[in-house]
């Protein structure tokens, strides 16, 4: 196993990437979320690349335009299919052993892949998908529930609550906002539906318990779908070690699998 810094184009830019090699013939594409490095939070998408690429495949990681070190204007995710699209050209054109690819996005990473109905690739591993298009700062209703779940099942705030340590307004308050029902699907969440829609691969979404975009996907999105898997305690960039292993396993399974 050895890491590559280089750097490729999308459409006169240069872009910046980092391919951890392995001999495998099912390679790993990172897309990342936001206006994250490809390092990704806390080096997160680093060390996971090394682990996937020690694990026997080869794992590309880019910044798309506007990002880091990469050139041009960051655009936003909803149009970087084709900063997607160069970064798989290059994948396969540096590892041509490549037979498959697995892409994995986080938050609106996540997104982007399903609104470009997966981009050609073998198999998706999408967590936490971003669908919240007018963000206001508050938490959605599910979001909520989840918290007073938690604290429900803590004996420590049942003792705060029977001695009146908790402002019983505010809980009235909190459970008003709870109970209100799921916004309507929005026109972000319906695009991503259609976009994977057209994907024929496997799927894995991937959610993280604690984490309120995880939570908002879930009320827009609905829990029958058979291809959710929750992560217990996560937060959004699985940071927590147990979180880590999950996601470890999971993005290794659909490797094996799309092989």
């Amino acid at each position: 196993m050895s890491r590559r810094h280089l750097a490729f184009d999308c459409a006169g830019s240069a872009l910046a990437a980092t391919l951890d090699d392995a001999a495998g013939s099912t390679g790993l594409l990172i897309v990342t979320g936001g206006n994250e490095v490809r390092a990704g939070a806390f080096s997160s998408q680093a060390s996971m690349a090394a682990r996937i690429a020690a694990a026997g495949h080869p794992v590309f990681r880019f910044s798309r335009r506007g990002v880091g070190d990469s050139e041009g204007v960051n655009m936003g995710f909803r149009n970087s299919v084709e900063d997607i699209a160069a970064a798989l050209a290059e994948f396969r054109a540096r590892c041509p052993s490549l037979q498959r690819i697995v892409a994995f996005g986080n938050c609106d990473a996540a997104s982007a892949l399903m609104l470009a109905g997966g981009l050609g690739c073998d198999g998706l591993v999408l967590s936490n998908p971003w669908t919240i298009e007018h963000d206001d700062g508050a938490p959605p209703p599910a979001a909520i529930r989840a918290r007073y779940a938690e604290k429900l099942r803590d004996p420590r705030e049942l003792v705060r609550l029977a001695t009146g340590r908790i402002s019983l307004r505010k809980l009235a308050s909190g459970l008003g906002r709870a109970l209100r029902p799921p916004p309507p699907p929005t026109t972000l969440s319906q695009e991503m539906r259609a976009g994977l829609a057209r994907f024929a691969g496997p799927v894995r979404l991937l959610l993280a318990e604690r984490d309120r975009t995880a939570q908002a996907f879930l009320a827009a999105w609905g829990s029958a779908d058979p291809r959710l898997e929750r992560c217990p305690g996560a937060s959004h960039a699985f940071v927590e070690p147990a979180a880590r292993g999950w996601l470890f396993e999971r993005l290794c399974a659909a490797l094996t699998q799309a092989g």
